[in-house]
């Protein structure tokens, strides 16, 4: 069962079910954000605040919540589409030597543009051929159309933050690929776009919700909210492509370098999107913010921090948590803090006593990604028991990151 409620009877809001210990392993903004969820009429059932949960924008970070007949742009987030792409091999971790991680993770950032970086030639991609038709015959407004002619340039692009490529290795001693990364600067653009568009049409829709909540809706019979989930579709079409490209390019590198390789089918879990789904004899919109479906026996991806473990997990099946677990640790401290609390020195130092590999191209802004920033995996694995059943655990052995403080552009050819 989740761990506890804040019922909010006295209040008036909905009920909010949290999947971790009390209230104090809440950040105070991520609560704030909760209760202003609850206190929204077309909120369905109750709030879920996943293991992971911390402060967003507008919506806390692994949030839950199913709602009736609204779409909120910033439930989704602008990284429409971020998730995770996993696969593994019959490559034993000790055939790979430290000089070969290192010229395999040299060779996959030569070919995967990270932080800012875009591809300098446009790139082929069947998603943007199959979507962008009909996003120009549907859209009555023309704002959006270049991102759709700039995203030929994303396609394959890894980005920064806490997105990453990464080699691990499981339990058994078998080597396993993993990949983090969404829909870009398409995304982005898309979510911002809609906000707005929501907020403009705000005074129109009752009932109101108040600006500072940062949760502008659009009731899903309106023309904006067809045309926000089409472009959210393609916005997840579009992560889900980028990362088996990138994928693509990790597999190629391996098995140019070692003959005889396998893979297993690749299992994808994307965790910022919004979806039509039955829960409690309704068709409500779940969306999930920093959380990931994982229905009775469907698999599930988690990864932890750089550096920390990850896992494949199989869904129980609860549906008081919207059928919903956690996308990965949290962060239990904001990028701001990290930079300050930890050095650039003390995360090599850390990565390099694990024997782990990193691939970055500047690594001044890697202490934001240190393990120590977020939470403990094997925590938010233990209270969401009921969620999720863990299948395999993974170990990083090598990680490339983007960074964000010095990516540029390629310039075209």
């Amino acid at each position: 069962m989740y761990i506890f409620i804040l019922d909010n009877k006295d209040s008036g809001k909905k009920p909010i079910k949290v999947w971790l210990p009390d209230i104090s392993y809440i950040d105070e903004g991520a609560l704030t954000q909760a209760m202003n969820l609850a206190s929204l009429p077309f909120i369905y059932g109750w709030v879920a605040l996943m293991p992971d949960v911390h402060e967003g924008y507008g919506m806390p970070i692994g949030g839950v919540i199913a709602a009736e007949n609204v779409i909120i742009p910033n439930a989704v987030g602008v990284d429409i589409g971020c998730g995770v792409v996993f696969t593994k091999t019959n490559i034993p971790r000790k055939s790979l030597s430290e000089d070969v991680l290192r010229n395999l993770v040299g060779n996959i950032m030569r070919s995967v543009p990270t932080g800012f970086q875009h591809h300098g030639v446009k790139q082929s991609s069947k998603t943007i051929d199959k979507y962008k038709e009909s996003l120009f015959s549907a859209s009555s407004s023309d704002a959006l159309f270049p991102e759709i002619e700039r995203a030929y340039y994303q396609i394959g692009t890894l980005g920064g933050g806490n997105h990453f490529i990464e080699i691990q290795e499981d339990d058994e001693g078998w080597i396993c690929l993993m990949v983090h990364s969404g829909s870009r600067n398409l995304g982005k653009k898309i979510a911002d776009y809609f906000n707005k568009t929501a907020i403009s049409l705000s005074s129109k829709f009752f009932p109101p919700v108040p600006k500072h909540y940062d949760l502008a809706y659009l009731p899903v019979d309106t023309d904006e909210a067809r045309e926000y989930l089409l472009w959210m579709d393609f916005a997840l079409a579009f992560a889900e492509e980028n990362r088996q490209r990138i994928l693509e390019i990790v597999k190629n590198e391996i098995s140019a370098k070692i003959s005889g390789v396998n893979y297993t089918p690749t299992y994808h879990a994307h965790h910022n999107y919004a979806a039509l789904e039955h829960h409690y004899h309704r068709d409500v919109w779940v969306h999930r913010k920093g959380a990931i479906r994982v229905r009775s026996g469907e698999i599930g991806i988690i990864p932890g921090a750089m550096g920390s473990y990850s896992f494949i997990v199989k869904g129980k099946g609860n549906p008081e948590s919207f059928y919903s677990c956690s996308h990965g640790a949290g962060r239990r401290m904001s990028r701001a803090a990290a930079l300050k609390e930890f050095s650039t020195e003390q995360t090599v130092l850390d990565l390099k006593e694990k024997g782990i590999v990193l691939g970055m191209t500047d690594k001044s802004g890697v202490a934001d990604e240190s393990r120590f920033a977020y939470k403990n995996i094997e925590d938010v694995l233990h209270y969401q028991a009921d969620l999720v059943e863990p299948v395999l655990r993974l170990k990083t052995v090598a990680v490339i990151k983007g960074s964000e403080k010095t990516g540029r552009k390629k310039k075209k050819k």
